[in-house]
Protein backbone atom coordinates (compact mmCIF):
# COMPACT_ATOMS: atom_id res chain seq x y z
CA UNK A 1 0.00 0.00 0.00
CA UNK A 2 1.59 2.85 -1.12
CA UNK A 3 2.17 5.83 1.94
CA UNK A 4 0.03 9.37 1.71
CA UNK A 5 2.05 12.60 1.46
CA UNK A 6 2.28 12.90 5.17
CA UNK A 7 2.85 9.57 5.60
CA UNK A 8 5.67 10.12 3.25
CA UNK A 9 7.12 13.07 5.10
CA UNK A 10 7.15 11.69 8.22
CA UNK A 11 9.23 8.61 7.56
CA UNK A 12 11.70 10.69 5.47
CA UNK A 13 12.20 12.82 8.93
CA UNK A 14 12.48 9.77 10.47
CA UNK A 15 15.28 8.65 8.47
CA UNK A 16 17.25 11.76 8.34
CA UNK A 17 20.93 12.44 10.25
CA UNK A 18 21.47 16.19 11.20
CA UNK A 19 24.40 18.06 10.26
CA UNK A 20 26.86 19.27 11.87
CA UNK A 21 27.80 22.05 13.37
CA UNK A 22 30.06 25.03 12.17
CA UNK A 23 31.79 28.42 13.53
CA UNK A 24 31.63 30.92 11.01
CA UNK A 25 31.92 34.82 11.32
CA UNK A 26 29.01 36.97 11.22
CA UNK A 27 30.30 38.49 8.29
CA UNK A 28 29.61 35.34 6.70
CA UNK A 29 26.89 34.08 8.16
CA UNK A 30 23.87 35.77 6.40
CA UNK A 31 21.20 32.88 5.36
CA UNK A 32 22.30 30.14 7.81
CA UNK A 33 20.35 28.33 10.07
CA UNK A 34 21.34 29.50 13.88
CA UNK A 35 22.49 26.49 16.53
CA UNK A 36 22.74 28.29 19.85
CA UNK A 37 20.55 30.67 21.23
CA UNK A 38 22.37 34.33 21.81
CA UNK A 39 21.62 36.37 24.75
CA UNK A 40 21.50 40.28 25.70
CA UNK A 41 24.93 41.04 26.59
CA UNK A 42 23.87 43.90 28.03
CA UNK A 43 20.42 45.77 28.70
CA UNK A 44 19.21 47.73 25.66
CA UNK A 45 19.79 50.56 25.07
CA UNK A 46 22.31 50.12 28.16
CA UNK A 47 21.90 53.60 28.99
CA UNK A 48 19.44 56.10 29.02
CA UNK A 49 19.87 57.34 25.42
CA UNK A 50 19.05 60.60 24.03
CA UNK A 51 17.06 60.38 20.99
CA UNK A 52 17.22 63.79 19.56
CA UNK A 53 19.48 66.47 19.12
CA UNK A 54 19.21 69.67 21.48
CA UNK A 55 19.33 70.27 24.97
CA UNK A 56 19.38 68.25 28.19
CA UNK A 57 18.21 69.72 31.01
CA UNK A 58 16.13 69.27 34.75
CA UNK A 59 12.43 68.60 33.34
CA UNK A 60 11.26 70.20 37.07
CA UNK A 61 12.87 73.68 36.02
CA UNK A 62 10.65 74.00 33.78
CA UNK A 63 7.87 73.46 35.65
CA UNK A 64 8.66 76.06 37.84
CA UNK A 65 9.06 78.51 35.11
CA UNK A 66 12.48 78.82 33.64
CA UNK A 67 13.05 78.82 30.33
CA UNK A 68 16.01 79.85 29.06
CA UNK A 69 19.16 78.01 30.32
CA UNK A 70 23.08 78.57 30.12
CA UNK A 71 24.22 76.04 27.77
CA UNK A 72 27.31 74.23 30.25
CA UNK A 73 28.93 72.22 27.46
CA UNK A 74 28.21 69.58 24.94
CA UNK A 75 28.06 66.03 25.20
CA UNK A 76 28.44 63.76 22.19
CA UNK A 77 27.85 60.38 21.39
CA UNK A 78 30.08 57.65 22.85
CA UNK A 79 31.45 60.44 25.29
CA UNK A 80 31.30 59.67 28.81
CA UNK A 81 28.44 61.75 30.55
CA UNK A 82 28.58 65.04 32.32
CA UNK A 83 27.14 66.16 35.32
CA UNK A 84 24.46 69.50 35.20
CA UNK A 85 26.07 71.90 37.38
CA UNK A 86 23.13 74.14 38.09
CA UNK A 87 18.88 73.74 37.69
CA UNK A 88 19.47 76.99 35.43
CA UNK A 89 21.90 74.90 33.21
CA UNK A 90 21.78 72.99 30.06
CA UNK A 91 23.94 70.83 28.00
CA UNK A 92 23.81 70.58 24.40
CA UNK A 93 23.50 67.37 22.93
CA UNK A 94 23.21 64.71 20.00
CA UNK A 95 21.05 61.82 19.40
CA UNK A 96 22.58 58.53 20.61
CA UNK A 97 24.76 60.23 23.82
CA UNK A 98 23.93 58.93 27.08
CA UNK A 99 21.91 61.51 29.12
CA UNK A 100 24.10 63.77 31.41
CA UNK A 101 23.94 62.97 35.04
CA UNK A 102 21.19 65.28 36.91
CA UNK A 103 19.43 65.85 33.66
CA UNK A 104 15.77 64.08 33.04
CA UNK A 105 14.45 65.16 29.70
CA UNK A 106 15.91 66.66 26.42
CA UNK A 107 13.90 69.56 24.13
CA UNK A 108 14.59 69.14 20.34
CA UNK A 109 16.90 71.87 18.76
CA UNK A 110 13.15 72.62 16.52
CA UNK A 111 12.13 73.85 19.96
CA UNK A 112 14.61 75.98 21.21
CA UNK A 113 16.77 79.16 19.99
CA UNK A 114 20.27 79.62 20.86
CA UNK A 115 21.59 83.32 21.63
CA UNK A 116 25.19 84.22 23.40
CA UNK A 117 25.61 81.17 24.88
CA UNK A 118 22.25 80.09 26.00
CA UNK A 119 18.95 78.06 25.36
CA UNK A 120 15.69 79.54 25.09
CA UNK A 121 12.60 77.72 25.08
CA UNK A 122 10.12 78.80 22.47
CA UNK A 123 6.32 78.71 23.19
CA UNK A 124 5.54 75.67 22.00
CA UNK A 125 8.38 73.68 23.88
CA UNK A 126 6.56 70.67 26.06
CA UNK A 127 8.71 69.47 28.73
CA UNK A 128 7.67 66.25 31.10
CA UNK A 129 10.31 63.76 32.48
CA UNK A 130 12.24 61.66 30.14
CA UNK A 131 10.86 63.31 27.19
CA UNK A 132 12.85 62.19 24.20
CA UNK A 133 15.20 59.69 26.23
CA UNK A 134 15.85 56.35 25.37
CA UNK A 135 15.18 54.60 28.78
CA UNK A 136 17.81 51.83 29.69
CA UNK A 137 16.71 48.36 29.12
CA UNK A 138 13.33 49.45 27.50
CA UNK A 139 14.17 47.20 24.56
CA UNK A 140 15.38 44.07 26.18
CA UNK A 141 17.06 43.62 28.98
CA UNK A 142 20.90 41.98 29.94
CA UNK A 143 20.32 38.08 29.45
CA UNK A 144 16.85 38.27 27.68
CA UNK A 145 16.54 35.63 24.59
CA UNK A 146 17.25 37.86 21.17
CA UNK A 147 17.78 34.43 19.10
CA UNK A 148 16.83 31.04 19.38
CA UNK A 149 18.14 28.10 17.37
CA UNK A 150 17.12 27.19 14.37
CA UNK A 151 16.43 31.12 13.07
CA UNK A 152 17.72 31.33 9.67
CA UNK A 153 20.22 34.51 9.53
CA UNK A 154 18.45 37.78 8.11
CA UNK A 155 20.27 40.95 7.52
CA UNK A 156 18.46 42.03 10.85
CA UNK A 157 19.52 39.03 12.95
CA UNK A 158 23.05 39.37 12.02
CA UNK A 159 22.58 43.11 13.44
CA UNK A 160 21.21 41.49 16.83
CA UNK A 161 24.28 39.01 17.16
CA UNK A 162 26.36 42.07 16.75
CA UNK A 163 24.53 44.01 19.08
CA UNK A 164 24.80 40.80 21.81
CA UNK A 165 28.77 41.12 21.24
CA UNK A 166 29.17 37.65 18.91
CA UNK A 167 31.71 38.19 16.34
CA UNK A 168 31.20 34.55 15.40
CA UNK A 169 28.00 32.30 15.67
CA UNK A 170 27.64 28.66 15.79
CA UNK A 171 25.24 27.31 12.46
CA UNK A 172 24.51 24.50 10.71
CA UNK A 173 26.95 23.35 8.13
CA UNK A 174 25.56 23.25 4.45
CA UNK A 175 24.84 19.96 3.07
CA UNK A 176 27.22 19.04 0.22
CA UNK A 177 24.25 18.32 -2.40
CA UNK A 178 23.95 17.22 -6.25
CA UNK A 179 21.41 16.80 -8.04
CA UNK A 180 21.59 14.32 -11.25
CA UNK A 181 19.78 13.63 -14.62
CA UNK A 182 19.52 10.67 -16.74
CA UNK A 183 18.43 9.77 -19.94
CA UNK A 184 19.77 9.69 -23.26
CA UNK A 185 17.23 12.02 -24.78
CA UNK A 186 18.13 15.08 -22.26
CA UNK A 187 20.42 17.49 -24.34
CA UNK A 188 21.88 20.77 -22.23
CA UNK A 189 20.46 24.50 -23.48
CA UNK A 190 22.92 25.90 -25.82
CA UNK A 191 23.40 22.79 -27.81
CA UNK A 192 22.27 21.28 -31.23
CA UNK A 193 19.36 19.72 -30.43
CA UNK A 194 17.53 16.68 -32.72
CA UNK A 195 13.88 16.62 -33.13
CA UNK A 196 13.47 13.37 -30.31
CA UNK A 197 15.07 14.67 -28.04
CA UNK A 198 14.25 17.29 -25.18
CA UNK A 199 15.78 19.43 -23.05
CA UNK A 200 18.05 19.26 -19.87
CA UNK A 201 15.70 21.82 -17.94
CA UNK A 202 14.93 19.66 -14.63
CA UNK A 203 17.87 20.17 -13.09
CA UNK A 204 17.95 23.90 -13.53
CA UNK A 205 14.83 24.30 -12.35
CA UNK A 206 15.88 22.04 -8.80
CA UNK A 207 19.02 23.56 -8.70
CA UNK A 208 17.85 26.93 -8.71
CA UNK A 209 15.20 25.72 -6.26
CA UNK A 210 17.73 25.26 -3.76
CA UNK A 211 20.12 28.12 -4.41
CA UNK A 212 16.65 30.44 -4.00
CA UNK A 213 16.58 28.71 -0.78
CA UNK A 214 19.76 29.44 0.59
CA UNK A 215 21.59 26.17 -0.06
CA UNK A 216 24.76 27.21 -1.30
CA UNK A 217 27.44 23.47 -2.13
CA UNK A 218 24.86 22.32 -5.03
CA UNK A 219 26.71 20.25 -8.23
CA UNK A 220 24.85 19.05 -11.31
CA UNK A 221 25.92 15.60 -12.91
CA UNK A 222 23.86 14.45 -15.84
CA UNK A 223 24.42 10.38 -17.05
CA UNK A 224 23.42 8.34 -19.98
CA UNK A 225 20.67 5.66 -19.79
CA UNK A 226 23.51 2.93 -18.99
CA UNK A 227 23.65 0.76 -15.41
CA UNK A 228 27.06 0.61 -15.41
CA UNK A 229 27.97 4.25 -16.23
CA UNK A 230 25.15 5.11 -13.39
CA UNK A 231 26.21 2.99 -10.92
CA UNK A 232 29.89 4.09 -11.43
CA UNK A 233 29.07 7.94 -10.89
CA UNK A 234 26.24 6.90 -8.03
CA UNK A 235 29.30 5.59 -6.72
CA UNK A 236 31.65 8.51 -6.50
CA UNK A 237 28.62 11.10 -5.18
CA UNK A 238 27.63 9.12 -2.80
CA UNK A 239 30.47 8.97 -1.20
CA UNK A 240 31.13 12.67 -1.12
CA UNK A 241 27.90 14.47 -0.99
CA UNK A 242 25.20 14.16 1.78
CA UNK A 243 22.39 14.50 -0.35
CA UNK A 244 21.53 13.03 -3.60
CA UNK A 245 18.58 13.96 -5.28
CA UNK A 246 18.07 12.14 -9.06
CA UNK A 247 15.74 13.43 -11.48
CA UNK A 248 14.19 10.23 -14.11
CA UNK A 249 14.95 6.92 -14.02
CA UNK A 250 12.21 5.99 -11.06
CA UNK A 251 9.22 4.32 -12.85
CA UNK A 252 8.16 0.93 -14.30
CA UNK A 253 10.19 0.80 -17.93
CA UNK A 254 13.29 -1.04 -19.17
CA UNK A 255 15.11 1.66 -19.06
CA UNK A 256 14.36 2.79 -15.40
CA UNK A 257 17.37 1.93 -13.54
CA UNK A 258 17.86 4.15 -10.87
CA UNK A 259 16.20 1.54 -7.97
CA UNK A 260 17.98 -1.28 -9.03
CA UNK A 261 21.44 0.18 -9.20
CA UNK A 262 20.72 1.85 -6.04
CA UNK A 263 20.19 -1.66 -4.40
CA UNK A 264 23.45 -2.20 -5.94
CA UNK A 265 24.98 0.10 -4.08
CA UNK A 266 23.83 -1.18 -0.98
CA UNK A 267 21.39 1.98 -0.78
CA UNK A 268 18.71 0.75 1.38
CA UNK A 269 15.08 1.58 -0.68
CA UNK A 270 12.52 3.24 2.61
CA UNK A 271 10.25 3.41 0.21
CA UNK A 272 9.09 3.82 -3.56
CA UNK A 273 5.55 5.56 -4.69
CA UNK A 274 3.60 7.74 -3.01
CA UNK A 275 -0.15 7.93 -3.76
CA UNK A 276 -0.25 11.68 -4.95
CA UNK A 277 -0.48 13.39 -8.57
CA UNK A 278 1.80 14.02 -10.12
CA UNK A 279 4.88 12.72 -8.98
CA UNK A 280 3.55 9.44 -7.58
CA UNK A 281 6.97 7.45 -8.69
CA UNK A 282 8.88 9.29 -6.22
CA UNK A 283 11.36 7.09 -4.29
CA UNK A 284 13.36 7.53 -1.09
CA UNK A 285 16.44 5.57 0.26
CA UNK A 286 19.17 6.04 3.01
CA UNK A 287 23.09 4.85 2.00
CA UNK A 288 25.34 2.97 4.55
CA UNK A 289 26.87 5.99 4.86
CA UNK A 290 24.02 7.93 5.73
CA UNK A 291 23.69 10.04 3.06
CA UNK A 292 19.74 10.61 1.76
CA UNK A 293 18.84 9.99 -1.45
CA UNK A 294 15.56 11.33 -3.36
CA UNK A 295 15.00 9.69 -7.06
CA UNK A 296 12.41 12.45 -8.17
CA UNK A 297 10.07 11.53 -11.30
CA UNK A 298 11.12 13.03 -14.43
CA UNK A 299 8.14 14.90 -15.40
CA UNK A 300 9.02 18.36 -15.35
CA UNK A 301 6.02 19.33 -12.83
CA UNK A 302 6.49 16.24 -10.54
CA UNK A 303 10.33 16.93 -10.25
CA UNK A 304 9.53 20.23 -8.95
CA UNK A 305 6.63 19.14 -6.92
CA UNK A 306 8.55 16.89 -5.04
CA UNK A 307 11.49 18.71 -4.66
CA UNK A 308 9.24 21.19 -2.33
CA UNK A 309 6.80 19.08 -0.86
CA UNK A 310 9.28 16.42 0.40
CA UNK A 311 13.09 17.12 -0.47
CA UNK A 312 13.77 21.20 0.74
CA UNK A 313 11.67 20.26 4.29
CA UNK A 314 14.08 17.16 4.68
CA UNK A 315 16.79 19.44 4.29
CA UNK A 316 15.73 22.34 6.19
CA UNK A 317 15.17 19.21 9.35
CA UNK A 318 18.52 18.28 8.93
CA UNK A 319 19.72 21.36 9.19
CA UNK A 320 17.74 21.77 12.72
CA UNK A 321 15.49 24.99 10.47
CA UNK A 322 13.04 26.02 13.41
CA UNK A 323 9.69 24.45 12.63
CA UNK A 324 6.61 26.67 11.06
CA UNK A 325 2.80 26.50 10.67
CA UNK A 326 2.03 25.19 7.24
CA UNK A 327 1.30 28.30 5.00
CA UNK A 328 -2.76 28.23 4.19
CA UNK A 329 -4.71 29.59 2.10
CA UNK A 330 -8.18 30.00 0.43
CA UNK A 331 -8.85 29.45 -3.36
CA UNK A 332 -9.88 31.76 -5.61
CA UNK A 333 -11.92 29.97 -7.52
CA UNK A 334 -13.88 26.22 -7.72
CA UNK A 335 -11.88 23.53 -8.45
CA UNK A 336 -13.51 20.02 -9.15
CA UNK A 337 -11.68 16.95 -7.67
CA UNK A 338 -11.60 13.92 -9.32
CA UNK A 339 -8.88 11.81 -8.36
CA UNK A 340 -8.08 8.95 -6.09
CA UNK A 341 -4.98 10.68 -4.91
CA UNK A 342 -3.74 13.52 -3.61
CA UNK A 343 -3.68 16.11 -5.98
CA UNK A 344 -1.24 18.90 -6.22
CA UNK A 345 -2.67 22.02 -7.91
CA UNK A 346 -0.21 24.67 -8.99
CA UNK A 347 -1.58 28.41 -7.71
CA UNK A 348 -0.99 32.10 -8.82
CA UNK A 349 -1.25 34.10 -5.49
CA UNK A 350 -3.39 37.18 -6.14
CA UNK A 351 -4.26 39.63 -3.46
CA UNK A 352 -8.01 41.63 -3.38
CA UNK A 353 -8.87 45.07 -2.54
CA UNK A 354 -9.78 44.09 0.96
CA UNK A 355 -6.04 42.88 1.55
CA UNK A 356 -7.29 38.77 1.61
CA UNK A 357 -4.39 36.90 -0.86
CA UNK A 358 -6.09 34.32 -2.70
CA UNK A 359 -4.45 30.63 -4.21
CA UNK A 360 -6.06 31.23 -7.84
CA UNK A 361 -5.72 27.66 -9.86
CA UNK A 362 -3.45 27.15 -12.62
CA UNK A 363 -3.27 23.66 -13.81
CA UNK A 364 -1.12 22.24 -16.17
CA UNK A 365 -1.57 20.35 -19.19
CA UNK A 366 -0.44 17.07 -17.65
CA UNK A 367 3.14 16.35 -15.38
CA UNK A 368 4.83 17.45 -18.59
CA UNK A 369 3.82 20.95 -18.74
CA UNK A 370 6.72 22.55 -17.45
CA UNK A 371 5.86 25.93 -19.11
CA UNK A 372 2.33 26.49 -17.50
CA UNK A 373 4.42 26.84 -14.07
CA UNK A 374 5.39 30.15 -15.61
CA UNK A 375 4.24 32.71 -12.88
CA UNK A 376 2.85 30.32 -10.26
CA UNK A 377 4.56 30.74 -6.84
CA UNK A 378 3.98 26.78 -5.80
CA UNK A 379 0.90 24.29 -5.33
CA UNK A 380 -1.76 23.42 -2.82
CA UNK A 381 -2.76 20.10 -1.59
CA UNK A 382 -5.79 19.10 -2.03
CA UNK A 383 -7.03 15.93 -0.46
CA UNK A 384 -8.07 12.67 -2.39
CA UNK A 385 -11.76 12.01 -4.18
CA UNK A 386 -14.47 13.24 -6.44
CA UNK A 387 -15.53 16.38 -5.05
CA UNK A 388 -16.38 20.04 -5.45
CA UNK A 389 -13.99 22.43 -3.61
CA UNK A 390 -15.62 25.43 -3.65
CA UNK A 391 -14.15 28.96 -3.50
CA UNK A 392 -12.59 29.63 -0.17
CA UNK A 393 -11.71 26.24 0.51
CA UNK A 394 -8.58 26.40 2.88
CA UNK A 395 -5.11 24.18 1.53
CA UNK A 396 -1.56 24.48 2.29
CA UNK A 397 0.64 25.84 0.41
CA UNK A 398 3.96 25.07 -1.01
CA UNK A 399 5.95 27.52 -2.61
CA UNK A 400 8.56 26.57 -5.35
Amino acid sequence: MMLTPAEAEFTIGQHLTGLPIESLPLTQAVGAILRENIYAERDAPPFDRVAMDGIALRAASVARGVREFAVQGMQAAGAAPLTLESDSNCIEIMTGAMLPQGCDAVVPIEQISMSNGAAQLQANARVDAYLNVHRRGSDSRQGALLLASGARLAAPDIAVAASAGMARVRVSAQPAIVVISTGDELVEPGEAIRPYQVRRSNVYGVVAALKARGFTRVADDHVQDDAAAIEARLKQHLATHDTVILSGGVSMGKLDLIPQVLQRLGVRQIFHKIAQRPGKPMWFGVAPSGTTVFALPGNPVSTLVCLARYVVPALDRAMAVAAKAPERLALGKAVTVNHSLTFFLPVKLQTDEWGRTWANPSPTNGSGDFTALAGTEGFVELPAGAAELAKGFVATLYRW
